[in-house]
């Protein structure tokens, strides 16, 4: 196989190719089936600069109307780890990670606690706790 055959791999770091990970999501093929796999999709979305995605994946109840324009210089995501999934009842979860990315080459660290809500088979993103 050349190097032009290999498959993208998937930005959220599951060691799977994008197309088999968050790639369908991202194209709407069907919804993430859990709140870490949307989490992922989100950091993916991220990522990739899929803003569309962002917003339809953010609840209704605290979605923004838009997302703010990209900074300059852009930030640069180079990782993702996620530490637990909770899922207290089947309409909520909780995912806590960290995401890490270069910002005009600075090292920045995200470490949040993001809450999720299901609706149907969909999963919504809802808000987030930082940690310091």
């Amino acid at each position: 196989m050349s190097r032009r055959d290999k498959p993208t791999p998937c930005p959220c770091g599951s060691g799977r190719a994008l197309a088999e990970c968050c790639g369908p999501y991202l194209e709407g093929a069907r919804p993430a089936p859990t709140a870490e796999a949307l989490m992922r999709s989100r950091y993916t979305a991220f990522a990739l600069g899929a803003q569309a995605y962002l917003l339809a994946t953010w609840h209704a109840s605290t979605r923004p109307a838009s997302l703010e324009p990209e900074q300059a210089p852009p930030p640069r995501w180079i990782g993702l780890t996620v530490h637990r999934h909770e899922t207290p009842d089947p309409a909520r979860a909780l995912v806590e990670f960290t995401a890490r990315c270069r910002i005009g080459g600075r090292a920045q660290v995200l470490h949040e606690t993001s809450r999720f809500l299901r609706e149907g088979e969909r999963w919504f993103y809802v808000d987030g706790n930082l940690h310091e």
